[in-house]
């Protein structure tokens, strides 16, 4: 039985905000670059902290949950769109799916034959972790932006409203910065864009596109710098099968359930961050078109 509140994530979230505020408000003496490789991991984890107050932590309260972990210092995405896709991305059975997976990084084959050339370099370079890192935040950002302008004109008031608040609090956000804080409003978005990228690194290898829908997930056994930073999602199959599972409860979880998840998971586990990086700095994970032979082969009519 979990405690209303959960004093480690509090901790974390307000050690999270505090070292934000210093980075963008404060400390004026330490250097611009050096302030901005700070702020790129304080805004992933930030990010990583939206991940875990959407699944009902810290509070069973929800809206509280929401109204803590929305400031937007991530720049790129509005918190309540996220959260909308990632509860969507959580049907298991349609991980990875071009359509039905708001988080999925492939293409339909059809879609995947009819785009231009450069484009399809493009995205198979996204598709290494240098790429990921690099390209991937403008590509994401881009590519679910028009999507969800495309929602919105074909009705979903509510999404275009969602990102008319979220552009006014970005834009009172750089005004601040640009008035009171210690370094530029440019700055601040080049660490927000690699913010975004460096939590790209944990995205780059969640998940692949295989038949069975329970070895879609990854585990990444060793815990270091990035597994905290991630907030365990290393241990992504566990974090799958068992949401609601509180952050700092997962390590312990995986260890005594460790044969049974990666029997579940058909295996698909790495030994480290470090082994990701060796094995895909350069070259492609996976195709870009959706490889499954059995999945949904027509673009449904109303995309």
């Amino acid at each position: 039985m979990r405690n209303d509140a959960e004093w480690r994530t509090l901790l974390l979230a307000g050690v999270c905000y505090a070292v934000w505020l210093l980075l963008t408000f404060g400390w004026a003496d330490l250097p611009d670059l050096l302030r901005v490789l700070l702020l790129i991991p304080t805004i992933t984890l930030h990010s990583s902290l939206q991940h875990e107050f959407l699944h009902g932590h810290p509070f069973r309260n929800q809206n509280l949950n929401d109204l803590l972990i929305s400031p937007p210092i991530g720049v790129l995405v509005p918190y309540l769109r996220f959260k909308s896709c990632h509860l969507t991305h959580h049907i298991n059975e349609n991980i990875t799916d071009p359509y039905d997976d708001p988080e999925s990084y492939y293409l339909d084959r059809d879609v995947w034959a009819a785009i231009p050339g450069w484009l399809k370099q493009l995205l198979v370079a996204n598709n290494t972790l240098t790429g990921r890192v690099t390209l991937g935040p403008a590509l994401a950002t881009i590519g679910f932006a028009r999507s969800e302008l495309a929602r919105g004109k074909r009705g979903d008031r509510a999404i275009l409203a969602t990102w008319l608040r979220h552009v006014l609090a970005v834009a009172l956000l750089f005004w601040l910065i640009d008035a009171y804080g210690s370094l530029n409003a440019w700055a601040y978005f080049i660490a927000a864009y690699f913010g975004m990228g460096l939590l790209m690194v944990r995205s780059f290898i969640e998940h692949q596109a295989v038949e069975k829908a329970n070895q879609r997930s990854v585990i990444i056994e060793t815990r270091g710098p990035l597994s905290l930073l991630f907030l365990n999602n290393n241990f992504h199959s566990v974090h799958h099968a068992y949401p609601s599972l509180a952050w700092y409860r997962i390590p312990a979880f995986f260890r005594e359930n460790r044969s049974r998840f990666l029997r579940m998971n058909g295996g698909y586990r790495y030994e480290s961050y470090w082994q990701v990086f060796r094995r895909y700095a350069l070259r492609p994970k996976e195709p870009v078109a959706w490889p499954i032979e059995n999945g949904r082969k027509q673009r449904p009519e109303n995309l």
